[in-house]
């Protein structure tokens, strides 16, 4: 009998301990701030009276409890509707839990599982986030059209030549106009070939950069639109003003009088076939003098093999440098241009070659803004459509063109400059 009286006794204590800890003072102390309900209790006394009528089952005290939330749902502890798990000692839970909680004591008691660890700490794993397009697309139908376009010009060029030519002032009436580098220096006609010759050698070493660069799609699509930029206009201003022939002993073909579609077709694929170089024998038109092809061709591989080979390659480009200044001295030494057609040449290049690199490298320059005065170029609207998905500043890296040897393709980092 005293057993039993014993076990009764803690177990009332032990509820009674445990909604002490629930109905905490500290909370219903607060009630006050929010006006009283029935006649004012002393300190603990409305607290302790909810604890035993919680222990004894009576409805009394727990009404008067649920009363106080009911009318104040703002307190701390409020049972609430949804997923609370508080809602009173007569649904059997024993306290409240949060979801958080839960979470955070699930993954302490399975330190085990992916994402969690002992101490509670959630990692996520959260991929890097993966390009759609590449920053530097190759588009080689857009190369493809670049290609098209220098195709284009080059054959509009020797159309005008062999239009011009019917045009050009009779040698033995017109001589050769006054020149400054022309009167002082006599005529050597082989100074003409080590021009055609340094110009091979220029182009083909700036192809060589060009096909080992590894945005190669790029950078030839520039190079063939700069050509054909450059070719248009040399067509325009050798056909609006004809100048007599520079030389005095360079083979020019007869005239045939006469512009014939037909004359000019053969006359064009005769030029094209010779590349317009005359030391084939198949350039035999005068006439094409402003402005010079031949210091346009070598100032543009100097410019290709400055910009798009490695800055290290410093004893290369001095070289290029050397070459170029040669091509140029051989080219009037030869009179096969008069001075001003070499200088128009150089500035006309080499300014069309800086302004499409600054808008290349500068995204707000690709757009049409009122402060852009660069976007009312007439060739701008040709620019954009070419260059509007190149992301930034083509990077000097380079690996190699061809699928063999294999030893070749192995995986390594890009070889910067």
């Amino acid at each position: 009998m005293k057993l039993q009286l014993l076990v009764i006794e803690t177990d009332y204590c032990w509820r009674k301990a445990l909604l002490r800890m629930v109905l905490d003072p500290k909370v219903t102390s607060l009630h006050s701030d929010y006006g009283s309900f029935d006649r004012p209790l002393g300190a603990g006394e409305g607290h302790e009276r909810d604890v035993e009528a919680a222990v004894d089952g009576s409805s009394n005290g727990m009404a008067q409890s649920s009363d106080v939330y009911q009318r104040q749902p703002l307190l701390p502890g409020a049972p609430t509707k949804g997923k609370d798990k508080w809602s009173g000692v007569a649904s059997g839970s024993d306290y409240y839990v949060d979801d958080e909680d839960e979470k955070i004591d699930s993954l302490r008691r399975h330190p085990g599982i992916p994402n969690g660890s002992g101490n509670g700490v959630v990692k996520l794993d959260i991929p890097a986030p993966l390009r759609e397009e590449p920053r530097f697309p190759k588009e080689k139908w857009k190369t493809f059209l670049a290609f098209l376009f220098m195709v284009v010009n080059f054959i509009l060029t020797t159309a005008s030549l062999a239009m011009v030519h019917e045009r050009v002032p009779d040698r033995n009436t017109y001589g050769p106009l006054p020149d400054v580098v022309l009167d002082n220096v006599a005529a050597q006609d082989w100074a003409l070939n080590v021009s055609e010759v340094l110009i091979m050698i220029m182009s083909n070493s700036a192809m060589v950069f060009i096909i080992f660069h590894k945005h190669r799609f790029i950078v030839v699509r520039r190079i063939f639109l700069l050509m054909g930029l450059l070719y248009m206009m040399r067509s325009i201003t050798m056909y609006v003003t004809v100048l007599p022939v520079a030389s005095k002993t360079y083979f020019c073909s007869p005239k045939a009088n006469n512009t014939s579609p037909l004359l000019v077709t053969k006359r064009v694929l005769q030029l094209i076939s010779g590349f317009g170089l005359s030391i084939n024998g198949k350039h035999t038109y005068c006439g094409d003098y402003i402005y010079s092809g031949h210091t346009v061709v070598l100032v543009l591989s100097y410019l290709i093999i400055k910009e798009y080979s490695p800055k290290r390659f410093q004893p290369i480009h001095w070289l290029a440098g050397i070459a170029v200044l040669t091509g140029v001295i051989m080219v009037l030494v030869a009179h096969g241009h008069y001075t001003v057609d070499v200088l128009i040449a150089y500035y006309v290049t080499t300014r069309l070659w800086y302004i499409y690199h600054t808008l290349a490298n500068n995204s707000h320059l690709k757009q049409y803004e009122p402060n852009n005065f660069l976007a009312r170029l007439w060739w701008f609207p040709i620019f954009k459509y070419f260059e509007k998905n190149v992301g930034g500043t083509v990077p000097r890296q380079y690996d190699w063109p061809l699928p063999w040897p294999r030893r070749f393709l192995a995986k390594h980092p890009n070889r910067d400059s």
